[in-house]
């Protein structure tokens, strides 16, 4: 029988995974972002296209370097989601 606290402690560990995940993206775009912004304000380029092709850059690369971590972990969130389902029917 599903309780609420394992409801909780469910929606807990999703919300833990989805936001390191998203971090590990947003991450190095924001620092990329930073860093282009204080280039672009020290030297008074404002060119839309200087400050969004390198965050796409570092966002892909991100993705290209850590998209196996972030898939298996998840699928092993998943694999441990049915298999808590398949204890609390069985």
């Amino acid at each position: 029988m599903l309780t609420p606290e394992i409801a909780a402690d469910l929606v807990a560990e999703s919300l833990r995974l989805v936001m390191m995940l998203v971090a590990l993206l947003i991450g190095p775009g924001l620092v990329v972002g930073l860093v282009v912004s204080l280039f672009q304000a020290a030297t008074q380029i404002n060119e839309q296209t200087l400050s969004f092709l390198p965050r796409l850059l570092v966002t892909l690369l991100a993705i290209v370097l850590m998209g196996r971590w972030m898939t298996a972990s998840l699928m092993d969130f998943c694999v441990s989601v049915f298999q808590r389902a398949a204890v609390l029917v069985g």
